[in-house]
């Protein structure tokens, strides 16, 4: 059936070709501003918070503090997950889409005027959190919200990993922009970068902000939850209601993501810490290095989403996990060397491991939810995993290394990460080319199949 705009109203086939790239380029603009919103302060992290909001601290206890306050994003995430999966569900994908970027942005555009310890003591690290906990709130909803609109205007089900990892592109995306605008204000003399410099990438965002916004406001509703509407099947608590039905999708979505999100928070967050702080390399160095990984992943992760699609979801994921836990020990043995060469060909392959889970993974999560659930249950189980992974990462490796002083212990983390991620991954249900239009707990009708099973 032709999809539709208002669940009656059928689009001709153009239409609905360009509603989908309409909707795929949008998800993955938002989403790249977005993520530029949280990367840029990741970075940042490692590079000068420390300094500035701490400088009473001993070198490792104020990263340590900095960090902390980088988790507080992650605490925030599942929050957000809970409010705009509730929204999502209720009042549609766009609108809550629009929400979540006004929210990112603006709390980002906030953190370039918020003073230094030495203005205001203690008070600065406190706006800092309150900001970076607004920050998390946003993403927590932005990213079931990009999938779905991507993956829900979908024309065939043969290739929903393919259109759902194009939001997934934002990722290495906003992590390119941000670190590309961190390494052009940190070639500023003197103490400048770290006097005001650091502060301009911030102000910025809200340029992004005001052409994200332009895109999204011109798309469509998804057919998916037109129909839904149309059809008075929208639930009154839909987070609520997903943690009855599929509490089990929402863990094992959590525990999947082990593999995928702590390991990446070390290879692009804690690794300025480590390279300038204990190897002693460039912070430039590091820097590019991560650059060229996230242009790696404008490639890989489109690729390895188009790969589920031939061989499998939980396959492409499962192979994933193992590269994943496999390479922490050639990442850190590369480093150690303190070889500037070895250094940047370590720090450009660790992002190769995390786009073969990445690529899949948008659609091996949100096809485990039903239609009128699926904006709630793939946010929660996508965002829990910054409570156990994501937001816990930098701390666990610096704390870590500081009491082995040795990477190699960092790499056995990833390994435990990767160990977990398999298990996880061979428990979710896998429906790659399986249709995913009717709820999973409606009979199919009389001589219907090939539709996706019953929720778990």
């Amino acid at each position: 059936m032709a999809a539709t705009q208002s669940g009656a109203t059928p689009l001709s086939d153009e239409e609905a070709r360009r509603q989908l790239r309409r909707a795929v380029i949008a998800s993955t603009i938002g989403t790249t501003i977005e993520w530029y919103d949280f990367f840029l302060y990741s970075t940042v992290t490692g590079l000068v918070f420390a300094k500035l909001y701490f400088p009473q601290s001993d070198p490792l206890v104020g990263t340590l503090q900095a960090f902390l306050i980088y988790a507080v994003g992650f605490l925030a995430r599942p929050v957000g997950a809970a409010i705009f999966g509730h929204y999502g569900d209720r009042i549609g994908r766009k609108a809550t889409l629009v929400v979540t970027l006004l929210l990112m942005g603006i709390a980002t555009f906030l953190v370039a005027f918020v003073p230094t310890y030495e203005s205001i003591g203690i008070w600065g690290a406190v706006l800092l959190t309150i900001l970076r906990f607004v920050q998390g709130v946003g993403v927590g909803g932005e990213w079931g919200g990009s999938v779905l609109m991507s993956m829900e205007w979908a024309r065939t089900d043969s290739h929903r990993g393919f259109i759902a990892s194009w939001p997934q592109f934002g990722v290495p995306a906003g992590l390119f922009v941000a670190n590309l605008a961190v390494l052009a204000t940190s070639e500023m003399s003197g103490s400048s970068f770290l006097t005001w410099g650091w502060r301009i990438p911030f102000a910025f965002s809200i340029i992004l902000v005001a052409i994200g916004l332009y895109i999204r406001l011109s798309i469509l509703e998804t057919p998916t939850f037109a129909r839904l509407l149309a059809e008075q099947k929208i639930e009154k608590t839909p987070t609520i209601e997903v943690l009855r039905r599929q509490p089990k999708d929402i863990l094992l979505s959590a525990f999947a993501r082990m593999a995928e999100q702590a390991p990446f928070y070390i290879y692009t967050a804690f690794v300025f810490t480590y390279g300038v702080t204990t190897l002693g390399m460039s912070r430039n160095l590091l820097l590019t290095a991560v650059l060229v990984a996230s242009m790696c992943e404008f490639v890989t992760i489109p690729l390895f989403g188009h790969i589920s699609d031939l061989i499998g979801r939980r396959k492409m994921y499962i192979i994933g996990s193992v590269a994943v836990g496999i390479y922490g020990f050639i990442y850190f043995t590369l480093l150690d060397t303190r070889n500037p060469v070895w250094t940047f060909i370590a720090i450009v392959l660790s992002l190769v491991p995390h786009a073969m889970m990445y690529g899949p993974q948008a659609a091996f999560i949100a096809e485990s939810f039903t239609g009128r659930l699926r904006y709630s249950g793939a946010s929660l189980g996508y965002q829990l995993a910054s409570i156990i992974a994501g937001g816990p990462a930098p701390l666990i490796a610096t704390a870590l290394f500081a009491y082995y002083h040795s990477g190699m212990a960092i790499a056995i983390y990833v390994l435990a990460c990767g160990v977990i991620s398999v298990i996880a991954a061979s428990m979710l249900g896998d429906y790659t080319n399986k249709d995913i239009s009717r709820e999973y707990d409606e009979a199919p009708a009389f001589g219907e199949t090939g539709h996706a099973p019953r929720a778990r």
